[in-house]
Formats: structure tokens, sequence, C-alpha cells
């Protein structure tokens, strides 16, 4: 196909807000609307319903919701699929490509986290929290750091956070067997391991509760710190 013509075909499919080739034009055509990228934050870790979604984003209308989903699943980055029964209900998910924007994502937060605006304290869902370990997690510490597997169990949703010869992965999983279960709200989890709250088996002193190996949890939690702000 000539150049010409993929450039007609282009312009056809997508509106292209800049008249810029550079492809971060292109992004920002993609996702560069209001709430599209923290849509697409919501599914890094798996499909979510309609509902799950708004409600781990304060602020969104359902209408904006229902556009930017919609938008999103015209230019190949999310999908809409039903679960199968029990369930039938209709979830959204990133596809593959959409899926590789999720470093990205990091990239980003890491960035604007070095801003005196930041302010840790603000709402964070529970896919933001667990983003926000792959964000700022110090990498040399993290090459030192056991094979360990850590459960995270907020009031609304659950994952599994497992590290291994320098590598970190976190998963949408509850019920799995780990070396220590953390419970608690998005806030809890902030204050335990960005303020660097003493752990305690109940969470009573504000943090998360603990259970399992107390010592893996403390060494965990040091693998964290927020970066310094910029002058």
């Amino acid at each position: 196909m000539k150049l010409e013509n993929v450039t007609e075909l282009s312009r056809s499919r997508v509106r292209q807000g800049y008249d810029d080739a550079c492809g971060t034009a292109l992004a920002l055509d993609f996702i560069g609307e209001r709430w599209s990228l923290l849509v697409m934050r919501e599914l890094v870790y798996g499909p979510r319903r309609f509902g799950e979604i708004r409600a781990n984003l304060p602020g969104i209308s359902a209408n904006v919701l229902t556009q930017r989903l919609e938008k999103l699943a015209e230019t190949g980055i999310i999908v809409r699929r039903m679960l199968p029964s029990p369930a039938n209900v209709q979830v959204y998910a990133l596809t593959p490509w959409g899926l590789q924007a999720a470093p990205l994502m990091r990239d980003l937060g890491r960035w604007a986290a070095q801003s005196r605006r930041h302010d840790p304290l603000l709402f964070m869902s529970p896919a933001s929290a667990m983003m926000s370990l792959e964000t700022l997690v110090d990498p040399a510490k993290l090459a030192d750091m056991p094979p360990t597997s850590i459960a995270f169990r907020f009031p609304d949703d659950a994952f599994v956070l497992r590290t291994d010869a320098g590598s970190l992965v976190i998963r949408r999983e509850e019920g799995a067997a780990t070396d220590v279960v953390l419970t608690g709200t998005t806030m809890a989890m902030r204050v335990s391991i960005y303020g660097k709250l003493p752990l305690d088996a109940d969470g009573t002193g504000g943090g998360m509760a603990v259970a399992g190996d107390m010592d893996r949890a403390r060494r965990f939690v040091d693998l964290f710190r927020l970066p310094e702000k910029i002058d």
C-alpha cells in the first residue's frame, strides 16, 4: 500500500488533533482526554466492570466514563467482553497493545511525584496503590530481596505481589498462600509503606494489619521511598 493511502486510511480512523506526525501527538489523540489514562490504569491488573471503574475514579460521571470507554475501544486500547456463567456481566479489559502503556503510566507517575504539588494524601484507588509500588521501588534493594509473596487485601479488591531475582510482579488475586498478608485501606498502605509507620499485627496504629513473616514484611516496606521533590 502506498504511503499516501496509508495516510488517508489513518486519518479516516483517528481524529488528528495536532497535525503533527510525531507519535507523541498521536498518543495524545488516543489518551490525552481527561480521565482516559486513569481509566486505563484501573484495567492494568485485570478486567473491571463499569461500576468498579467508576467507583475508583471519584468525580467522573457515568456519561463521561461511557464516552471514554467507547473511544478507547474504538482505538483498540480496550475491549469489552462478557464474563462466563454464572457471572454473565460485561467487563472492560486492556488489549495486549493497551497493556503496553503500563510502563508509560509508571514513568509519568515517577516523574510527577517529584513535584511539590504532589499530594500523597489524596484519594488513591487500589490499582493506583499497586502501581505506585511498581513505580517507586528501589531497584538496588529489590535485587537483594529474597523471593517473597505479599497479599494485599483492600476492602473491595485484592492483589498478590511477588518479588524474585530483582523483579516485582503484581496480579489481581485473592486466596493465594503468601509469606505476608497486609490488610487495610489504601491510606493505611501509604502510611505503612511510604510513611514508614511501624508495622503491627492488628493495624491499630493506623497502618495495615500484618500477618505472616514480620521480618519479610519489614524488609519489603524498606524497598520503597517517595522521590525527593524538585526545587
